[in-house]
């Protein structure tokens, strides 16, 4: 193998390494602030979370500001992704928005990083903030496009767009924080009856709609009334809940 091709290749890995390092980290400092709260996590804390030494640590993020950016970034990253993805489904609207809701949940659910991401929004300084607001109202206008898209074909009910999507986006977002892992649902469970119950309610013709094959009525969790609560309360803020 000629010298400039194997010096490709082994950069290549390092680099391989070096991202998959990053992406540990931030799992482990998702944790911590979810656990410690963001302003009580030091980086001694995510290092020795990380197995790392505090001095290492900084070969890969110079602070938990930067950290926490970085989380954010990413899980804004992976919903832009599924909401391009579904634009592009030849499906009716319901089925696109059924697929970025179920993105979105996943994300926030499955994924420490999007947990944190969302409930940390507003510990950046302004002028990190200020960088992620740009793919925040792209992506919620992406959904208020979708919706928009539905009402205008005769398949959804007439409404406000933008009112609808950032309801919808405050509940999914609100289900971070009373979310349990070992609790009666998983994560895709819940995300299959966020969907049938937020669709429905946009439905010309809601007796269309259809639950989950994975999930019965019966195993709605309590936490299901903060889907009430949410949209009553006017989780129609910014659809991150707090800008």
């Amino acid at each position: 193998m000629p010298r400039s091709n194997a010096t490709n290749q082994r950069n290549g890995t390092a680099r391989k390494r070096y991202l998959a390092r990053r992406l540990d980290i931030l799992r482990a400092a998702g944790k911590e602030f979810q656990t410690r709260g963001f302003a009580e996590t030091g980086m001694r804390d995510i290092a020795q979370a990380a197995e790392l030494s505090p001095a290492n640590l900084y070969n890969y993020f110079r602070g938990k500001d930067e950290i926490l950016f970085f989380c954010q970034d990413n899980s804004l990253d992976r919903m832009i992704a599924a909401l391009e993805k579904a634009r592009r489904m030849r499906v009716p609207v319901s089925e696109k928005l059924r697929s970025v809701i179920v993105s979105h949940v996943r994300c926030v659910l499955d994924e420490v990083e999007g947990a944190a991401a969302h409930l940390l929004t507003s510990s950046l300084p302004a002028a990190m903030q200020k960088r992620l607001v740009a793919k925040r109202d792209r992506y919620e206008e992406g959904v208020r496009q979708l919706i928009s898209s539905g009402e205008r074909s005769g398949e959804f009910v007439r409404c406000e767009p933008a009112l609808a999507a950032r309801a919808i986006l405050g509940a999914l977002n609100w289900s971070a924080r009373w979310f349990r892992s070992d609790g009666p649902l998983t994560a895709g469970e819940i995300a299959d009856q966020f969907a049938e119950y937020l669709i429905r309610g946009l439905l010309v013709k809601p007796n269309g709609t259809r639950l989950a094959r994975s999930t019965r009525p019966s195993q709605v969790p309590r936490p299901y009334s903060a889907l009430r609560k949410a949209a009553a309360h006017g989780e129609a803020r910014r659809f991150s809940g707090e800008r």
